[in-house]
C-alpha cells in the first residue's frame, strides 16, 4: 500500500507539457543465437513512435512500441525472417545533457515468420516461431538538439525463438528520431 501512495505521489509530480512523444527509425542487424548451426546477420529495419516520460532530472522512462524486422541466414541455405511488433520499456538515465545511457525491457509479438531458401525454387515455409519474444535491451542515447536524437541499443533474448536447440534473438539497432 506504501508503494502505491509514494507512486501517486510521485506521478502527481509529473506535469502533462514535460512528457514527449516522438518518431524513430533505424537499422536492425540481427541473428539467433543458440545451438550450433553456422549463421549470418540479417540486416533489417525498425520503426515506431516513442513517448519519454521524464521522472527526475536525470531520470526517464521511454515506452515505445515499434515494428521490428529481425532474423538470421542459417548455413547460406535459408533465411529466417521474423517480423514483430515490439514493445521496449527503457529507463533512461542522463550522464550529462543530452547523453543518456538506457535499460529496459521488451515484449514483443510475432506478426510474420517465414524461411526463404536461398538459391532454391522451394517456396517460403512457416517456421512456427513462438508468438511471443521477451528480450533486455542495454544501450545509449545522445540528444542531437532540441528535437533530434540518436541511439544505439543491443536486445538480447530471454525467451526461445525456437525449441531443441534454444534458438533465441540477438539484434544491435541504431537508430535516428525526432520528438514532436
Amino acid at each position: 500500500m506504501l508503494a502505491i501512495l509514494a507512486t501517486l505521489g510521485f506521478t502527481q509530480q509529473i506535469k502533462a507539457q514535460d512528457i514527449t512523444f516522438g518518431a524513430k527509425a533505424g537499422l536492425n542487424s540481427a541473428n539467433f543465437t543458440g545451438g550450433d548451426a553456422d549463421r549470418n546477420r540479417l540486416l533489417g529495419f525498425h520503426v515506431g513512435v516513442i513517448s519519454e516520460i521524464p521522472l527526475s532530472e536525470t531520470f526517464s522512462l521511454q515506452p515505445e512500441l515499434l515494428y521490428s524486422t529481425q532474423g538470421s541466414e542459417v548455413q547460406d541455405v535459408v533465411k529466417i525472417k521474423v517480423d514483430y511488433l515490439a514493445i521496449p520499456v527503457m529507463a533512461k538515465y542522463y550522464l550529462i545533457e543530452g547523453l543518456s545511457i538506457e535499460v529496459g525491457p521488451q515484449f514483443s509479438f510475432l506478426v510474420n515468420d517465414k524461411g526463404e531458401y536461398i538459391n532454391s525454387d522451394l517456396p517460403d515455409e512457416d517456421t512456427n516461431a513462438a508468438n511471443i519474444d521477451i528480450g533486455a535491451n542495454a544501450g545509449i542515447g545522445y540528444n542531437l538538439g532540441t528535437n533530434l536524437f540518436v541511439q544505439a541499443r543491443y536486445n538480447f533474448g530471454i525467451s526461445t525463438v525456437a525449441e531443441n536447440p534454444d534458438i533465441k534473438n540477438s539484434v544491435f539497432q541504431v537508430a535516428l528520431g525526432y520528438k514532436f
